[in-house]
């Protein structure tokens, strides 16, 4: 059965990886092979602000949700997200 859990991005420290907190699995923005993470959904504030990204992780299961964006500047446009976490996602589709 998957679990969710919460990260928070500004308690990550490096370059933005982080063990699953089910498995120990590494999520790493520079992965950019589909194979240990996906990512399921982009919510956003009112303002534009990006409010949490949902992952799943792919050897566990579970769903993973980043919090935290409100505190880096970068992200003032969703935009900018891709560049800051190093996902290669089409954020179009997922809005």
């Amino acid at each position: 059965m998957a679990v969710r859990f919460k990260v928070d991005l500004r308690e990550i420290k490096g370059e933005g990886e982080f063990l699953c907190p089910s498995c120990g699995q590494l999520i790493s923005p520079d992965d950019e092979s589909g194979v240990t993470y996906s990512i399921l959904g982009i919510s956003e504030k009112e303002d534009g602000v990006v409010q949490e990204v949902t992952l799943q992780c792919m050897k566990c299961r579970s769903t993973i949700s980043l919090v935290g964006f409100e505190a880096l500047e970068e992200t003032k446009d969703l935009d900018y997200l891709d560049e800051y976490l190093g996902f290669r996602v089409d954020l179009e589709n997922i809005r």
